[in-house]
């Protein structure tokens, strides 16, 4: 038996809160990876954000040792992946350092979403997948049922299905066993060249950046001279690590191993996410295949409160990308609230945590502008042009038309709450593609613009099927669409930060609840403030901040009432003239207001 047959690679996916992080919890329990005075809930995720919010958001890795009932001792490569749509990209990253994959699933609710999703995604990766039913501890758990519900939907045997609880521990020596048995060993050549498949990176501020690895073909030692085949920068390797659970110096990572490396690498533009490493004096001839490039859906403005804060909010940034390849920006300016950046999101959720992320580890106070996604314009010379902010509009005289993103939604829900379900996708302009009955579930598909989903969609989902109901989407396409851009004056002025690019048919009730919201937060002054909102030159709607009245007249007693006239009309005058050069402070409360549109 070869070094090869005694590893395995394998990841945990799952639907969000379906037990995947405890189940690596118990993994490490059983094969003794962690001491007793170690062991706490949710080990593996590292984030005061991520324990918080119960939700995993980075990938981890962690290497255990498993001595098996044939006396073989194993070395088994463990991947805890995430669960939320927005973070599908970690996972994908995740599936092609593997070769094997547990689909877990809860044992009362049964298949959801991305349970679907990431299954096609571990088979499309070429993956073993071992599906497990956890949570057969709760009194609602009908494990049979859901083992026959994967063989119906994502077609594994029912029979294969393997039953755990990860709360309690049961199952999980038997769920090792079956990894060693039924996960394939790593494939590849245990002599140079050597070719390690770079999948994820963090930012240490004391060696730089770490890349995290899965050596393929070869191995890589301490001192050794290594080329990045992207971009043919050369580096030595200053330090090896295995995760065990924590970070342990070593010597070389041999083929199928996988671990973290040092390299000296300093700067952003010298590591990317799916580059291949080789040595420099027996390089490769051919990289790895590597990842698709992941395309941002949803793009928002992020400008710190303090303008002197730039500096910091672009150095987080930049440190903040190196752990997060999926986030993108580019300095951006507006006329309201100074210099700040565009940022491109895999989702709303993406640009929460992002936004939360900055606040917390780099303590900056942020405004952060209305999400949009990225459009195409097609302008009458036949030029198409990708916008992601409505200020890259162009003029309507030199516009044809715009295409907007369309997403492919499957939304898993329980029968009883269907009606609800597609009453809120044809609200969004949702077009019914499929509907599929798994018992007392239904799967359904809708074709929905994906501006339609981005902020409250999901929330608006889980109110309406009691939190029972999930989605996942994909997008498919563009397609045309009557949009214009929505424009929010105050007294005159054009608001920029508070644009927005909507349907023709939703132009009047977005901009009236705008109108309606900033009236609210925008403090009264000794003038009529006008709030209005416009499409083009058109006002579609309009909201008046009253002014605050001194009582000219207080000291007038008696006597005749054309004194009182002439000092009302004085204060009139002078109210006219302060409207005329007075300028309107607005809160940055009013901005945040905006993206809460719709939650009355």
């Amino acid at each position: 038996m070869s070094d090869l047959d005694h590893i395995r690679n394998f990841c945990i996916v799952a639907h969000i809160d379906h037990g995947k992080s405890t189940l690596a919890d118990r993994l490490l329990d059983v094969t003794g990876t962690l001491c007793g005075r170690e062991r706490r809930d949710q080990f593996l995720d590292k984030m005061d954000l991520e324990r918080e919010r119960g939700i995993t958001i980075k990938a981890q890795t962690v290497r255990m040792r498993y001595r098996a009932r044939d006396g073989q001792e194993y070395q088994l490569n463990l991947i805890d992946t995430p669960g939320h749509v927005d973070f599908a990209y970690e996972v994908l990253r995740a599936l092609h350092a593997c070769e094997g994959a547990i689909l877990v699933v809860d044992a009362a609710q049964g298949i959801e979403a991305q349970t679907l999703a990431n299954a096609y995604l571990a088979v499309e990766a070429g993956l073993e997948v071992i599906p497990v039913v956890n949570k057969i501890d709760l009194p609602s758990a009908d494990p049979d049922r859901v083992a026959q519900e994967i063989e119906e939907v994502i077609g594994l045997d029912a029979a294969d299905v393997h039953q755990v609880s990860a709360k309690e521990g049961r199952g999980i020596e038997d769920l090792l066993e079956l990894i060693i048995e039924r996960i394939p060993p790593p494939r590849g050549e245990i002599g140079p060249p050597t070719r390690a498949l770079v999948f994820d990176s963090w930012f240490d501020p004391y060696v730089g950046a770490v890349m995290l690895v899965r050596v393929v073909d070869g191995s890589l030692h301490r001192g050794m001279r290594i080329r990045m085949m992207a971009g043919g920068a050369e580096r030595e390797i200053q330090m090896l690590h295995v995760i065990d659970p924590h970070p342990s110096a070593v010597e070389l990572l041999g083929a199928g191993e996988v671990g973290a490396v040092t390299a000296g690498v300093k700067t952003l533009a010298d590591i990317k996410i799916g580059d291949t490493l080789t040595g420099r004096d027996e390089p490769a001839a051919e990289p790895l295949p590597g990842f698709q490039r992941v395309k941002p859906m949803v793009f928002s403005g992020l400008y710190p409160v303090d303008a002197n804060a730039y500096q910091d909010l672009k150095s987080a940034l930049e440190k903040l990308q190196l752990n997060d390849a999926s986030l993108v920006y580019e300095p951006e300016t507006s006329v309201a609230l100074g210099f700040g950046f565009r940022c491109g999101f895999l989702g709303f959720l993406h640009a929460e945590i992002v936004q939360e992320r900055l606040e917390r580890e780099y303590q900056l106070d942020l405004i952060t502008t209305a999400p949009t996604v990225r459009y195409r314009t097609i302008l009458r010379s036949g030029e198409v042009r990708e916008i992601d902010s409505p200020a890259g509009l162009p003029a309507p005289a030199d516009l044809d038309h715009i295409e907007e993103p369309i997403i492919l939604a499957t939304i898993h829900t329980p029968a009883e709450y269907l009606g609800p379900v597609l009453a809120l996708c044809e609200d969004r302009r949702g077009t019914q593609k499929k509907m599929l009955h798994h018992g007392t579930r239904v799967q359904v598909s809708y074709e929905l613009p994906l501006s339609q989903v981005i902020v409250d969609f999901q929330d608006r989902l889980k109110s309406a099927t009691r939190g029972y109901g999930s989605f996942d989407y994909e997008l498919t396409r563009y397609a045309s669409a009557d949009l214009v851009k929505l424009d929010i004056l105050v007294n005159g002025d054009p608001v920029d930060a508070l644009s927005l690019i909507v349907h023709r048919a939703d132009a009047h009730r977005h901009g009236t609840e705008v109108a309606r919201r900033l009236k609210k937060f925008i403090p009264r002054q000794m003038f009529e403030v006008a709030i209005q909102a416009a499409v083009g030159s058109r006002v579609i709607a309009r909201t008046t901040v009253k002014a605050l009245r001194k009582n000219v007249t207080a000291k007038c007693y008696g006597g005749d009432i054309t004194r009182k006239r002439k000092l009302l009309e004085k204060q009139r005058a002078g109210k006219r003239r302060m409207k005329r050069v007075g300028s309107v402070e607005i809160p940055q409360e009013a901005f945040l207001a905006v993206l809460k549109l719709g939650d009355d």
